[in-house]
């Protein structure tokens, strides 16, 4: 009976250090530190001595309030220098770059705290002690990362770029960022579909697509975004396979959205970059004849056959130049097409032997259309117009023209 009360007693002993037990040595020394660095880096070097999911979320929910202190201290002093400037007086320096960090360090130290506080404690059992106080605190240093990743656009700082803007993006299908998404619409496409470029330039094309396709959703940044993505894609082609497989892509998503003019224009570059001629020529007949006003299937068709007219031993350009003079009698601003139109009918002119007036003529007429190409397009950014405008100016005016030098001199930069 002796041992039976002993017994009982040390289970009741053990029972009860278990319900007392306090927080690990791992636990204390991390919140012990009132500094952010130190604390995290006892947080790293301390994390696999954590008990459990609980003392998880208290060590991040420490290094987080610690990165608060200085967000907080410096969007106070942000605030009484605005104070300052409307009473007109002095004003206390502000640490820009440790704000724009503290609100990096809050956000990604919040969500980790947020993510092991939803996680099962020792027992099994969930309960968030948390979440609901760091939500507010964290959704509005997150705001913050836009204006940080903009901060280090004016410089083209690459790197801070991608981890400010980033990082917004990265956690914008948070569930506790939802009530931030009405006011993040006015400017989220618009930052994604930087971002995108950055990381592209990064050569970090998973991010570029994945920030693309975020872009995407919004209706304004729709189409450039698509472009963008497509290009990104049509980059990333290593194999002849990788391009079949995603001209077949293209043609599925275009049987999906035939109304989508980049995906048309995706699908017939891919059809002309693999030489498949009688796919090409179906998809662009099919549209003139569902779309006769299709700006972009007349200027595909008379590009197709500028192509293939410059490799022919019989070229024939009047239907190319028809096709293109179709194009432009629908949209008239687009400097390529105007400068393939001008290429085309100076390729038919010097065709002609033996009727000086007629081949003037024609030189004449692809001018206006390349005049206007240059006038769209004077720096060439999109269209090399020069070298068949100096043809025109140097069969119609002759090579003394001020023109025709003019055009030369252009020529020779």
């Amino acid at each position: 009976m002796y041992m039976k009360k002993i017994m009982i007693a040390a289970v009741m002993m053990l029972s009860t250090s278990a319900v007392f037990a306090g927080d690990s040595d791992a636990l204390k020394a991390i919140t012990k530190s009132k500094q952010y660095a130190e604390a995290v880096q006892l947080l790293k070097s301390n994390f696999a001595q954590l008990a459990d999911n609980k003392e998880k979320a208290k060590a991040y929910e420490h290094v987080t309030k610690l990165a608060l202190e200085k967000f907080d201290k410096e969007t106070a002093v942000q605030t009484a220098n605005m104070q300052a400037q409307i009473t007109k007086t002095k004003e206390e320096p502000y640490d820009t770059i440790g704000f724009y960090q503290a609100a990096y360090d809050a956000t990604v130290n919040g969500l980790e705290c947020i993510k092991y506080d939803a996680m099962p404690d020792a027992k099994g059992k969930v309960k968030p002690k948390f979440t609901s106080g760091l939500t507010p605190l964290i959704s509005n240093a997150r705001m913050q990362l836009v204006t940080a990743g903009n901060y280090y656009a004016q410089s083209a700082n690459e790197e801070n770029v991608l981890k400010y803007w980033g990082t917004f993006l990265d956690t914008d299908d948070n569930p506790i960022f939802k009530a931030s998404k009405e006011q993040e619409k006015q400017f989220l496409g618009q930052v994604a579909y930087y971002t995108a470029q950055y990381a592209y330039q990064a050569k970090q094309y998973d991010r570029a697509l994945k920030y693309a396709d975020i872009a995407m959703q919004d209706t304004e940044m729709h189409k450039q975004a698509e472009d963008f993505k497509f290009s990104i894609m049509q980059y990333n082609l290593k194999t002849h396979a990788d391009s079949v497989n995603f001209a077949s892509e293209m043609k599925t998503l275009y049987e999906k959205e035939p109304a989508n003019e980049t995906v048309f224009a995706t699908l017939c570059n891919m059809y002309s970059g693999l030489g498949m001629a009688a796919e090409l020529d179906a998809v662009i007949a099919d549209k003139l004849a569902k779309d006769p006003n299709n700006f972009t299937a007349w200027a595909l068709k008379g590009q197709t056959l500028l192509n293939r007219n410059s490799t022919a031993e019989k070229p024939s350009w009047d239907e190319c130049i028809d096709a293109f003079k179709k194009s432009i009698a629908i949209n008239d601003t687009n400097p390529v097409v105007l400068t393939y139109l001008g290429f085309s009918i100076n390729a038919k002119a010097s065709q002609i032997e033996n009727n000086r007036a007629e081949q003037k003529k024609l030189y004449q007429d692809a001018m206006g259309y390349l005049e206007k190409a240059k006038e769209i397009d004077p720096n060439r950014e999109k269209a090399n117009w020069a070298y068949p405008l100096y043809q025109c100016y140097y069969l119609v005016y002759a090579a003394n023209d001020p023109r025709t030098l003019e055009m030369e001199k252009l020529l020779k930069q």
